[in-house]
């Protein structure tokens, strides 16, 4: 097993990874010849890469997400490589940036050599239901994005890991995009009273308006901000139901997965 880091990656993960018995081999999405290396003589390619986790200097939603993810597709081409996994999200009514990278890319792989799985999580609830976010369980304080009162399907990016994993070698995910969810469909206020429930003590709730977060999406002046703002307004209306339909086909992350019953897929 090969993983792709950067130079300026976290020392201790890195380390995690070598002691793992990982091959280690360091380069960029932005630099052709160094995924040509990454990709030389292997059979599967994982592709979790994007500018929103970690931005380094000259990252871009089109450096990154669009043409680092196309030349990424033409290294594994020329390399012989069999099978591309990208991790993608759900289409969204709202145009932007992220979204239109992640539907180019998608296309590419479609169009292209190798077989190809494309996986499109929900929302990370690692993510979403964080301080960063406004979620701050710590503190007791949240911030809710529309009423909060609508449905979401949380899904652990621990979860879409073992997904990943699972789908290289699972006849099910050839050439296949898939839908992925949790068990269960919570909406925010719900998952406040879960975790005030756990605490023992009320949160205070602050509501952003949908209003706002419209305004905020259409006088975004670059393609973060863009992108971000659509994020933020979609997760404040979307309604997104849980959907089992071909869990049996992945047994392993199923039983293996970090919730109770497991997540779904579409």
């Amino acid at each position: 097993m090969r993983a792709l880091v950067r130079s300026a990656s976290d020392p201790t993960k890195v380390a995690k990874l070598e002691g793992l018995g990982v091959q280690v081999v360091r380069g960029d999405m932005k630099e052709r010849q160094s995924l040509d290396a990454a990709c030389r003589g292997i059979s599967a390619v994982l592709s979790t890469a994007s500018s929103f986790v970690s931005r380094q200097e000259g990252d871009s939603i089109r450096s990154v997400d669009l043409e680092g993810q196309v030349s990424l597709i033409e290294a594994a081409e020329a390399a012989g490589v069999h099978h591309f996994v990208f991790v993608s999200f759900p289409p969204i009514e709202i145009e932007f940036p992220l979204q239109s990278a992640k539907r180019a890319v998608e296309r590419r792989l479609k169009d292209g050599e190798m077989t190809y799985t494309v996986l499109q999580p929900t929302f990370f609830m690692e993510a979403w239901l964080s301080s960063s976010l406004g979620f701050d369980a710590a503190g007791a304080t949240v911030r809710l994005y529309g009423t909060g009162e609508n449905k979401i399907s949380w899904i652990s990016y621990r979860d879409v890991a073992r997904f990943v994993a699972a789908s290289v070698d699972n006849p099910a995910a050839r050439n296949a995009v898939i839908k992925l969810g949790g068990p269960e469909a919570l909406s925010p206020r719900e998952v406040v009273r879960i975790f005030e429930a756990i605490a023992g003590r009320r949160f205070d709730i602050k509501c952003v308006p949908e209003d706002s977060l419209r305004t905020q999406q259409q006088t975004a002046t670059d393609a973060f901000q863009q992108s971000s703002a659509a994020l933020v307004l979609y997760y404040a209306r979307v309604r997104s139901s849980t959907c089992k339909r071909r869990c049996a086909s992945f047994p392993d992350a199923w039983f293996r997965s970090e919730s109770t019953q497991g997540p779904a897929l579409d």
